[in-house]
C-alpha cells in the first residue's frame, strides 16, 4: 500500500523559510508528485508540481521565484518543497500528492488536484505578519 508522508511544517514569520519533505513508502514505481495547499475556507490548490518527463516542474504564479521543488535523485520518492520568502498568504495546510499514471503537461501546467492517486494527511504553515 504505497503511503505517503509529510514532514516540515511549521510556524515563521513572513520573509523566513521552510522545507517540507514527503516520502512515498509501499511502491518502487516511479511517480509524478506536487504539492498542493488549502486555506481555511478555501479551495485546495496546486503549488508545484514535478514530472516524472524529466524532471520537469510547474509553480503556482503566486510561488515563482520564491518556492523550489526537487526529489533526491538517490530515492526518486521523494519530494522536496523549498519555501522561501514566506509570506502570510502562504499560509494552509500542506498536502503532498503522487501518482504514476502519465499526466499530460497541459494537465500538469494546470496544477489541478484533480485525480491524484495518493495522498499524504498535510502539514501545516503558518506565516504570521
Amino acid at each position: 500500500q504505497v503511503q505517503l508522508v509529510e514532514s516540515g511544517g511549521g510556524s515563521v514569520q513572513a520573509g523566513g523559510n521552510l522545507t517540507l519533505s514527503c516520502t512515498v513508502s509501499g511502491s518502487s514505481a516511479s511517480f509524478n508528485m506536487g504539492w498542493f495547499r488549502q486555506a481555511p475556507g478555501e479551495a485546495r490548490e496546486g503549488v508545484s508540481l514535478r514530472s516524472t518527463r524529466g524532471g520537469r516542474t510547474y509553480y503556482a504564479d503566486s510561488v515563482k521565484g520564491r518556492f523550489t521543488i526537487s526529489s533526491d535523485t538517490a530515492t526518486t520518492n521523494t519530494l522536496t518543497l523549498q519555501m522561501n520568502s514566506l509570506e502570510p498568504e502562504d499560509t494552509g495546510m500542506y498536502f503532498c500528492a503522487a501518482d504514476s499514471y502519465p499526466r499530460s503537461t497541459a494537465t500538469m501546467q494546470s496544477l489541478s488536484d484533480r485525480g491524484w492517486t495518493h495522498w499524504g494527511q498535510g502539514t501545516q504553515v503558518t506565516v504570521s505578519s
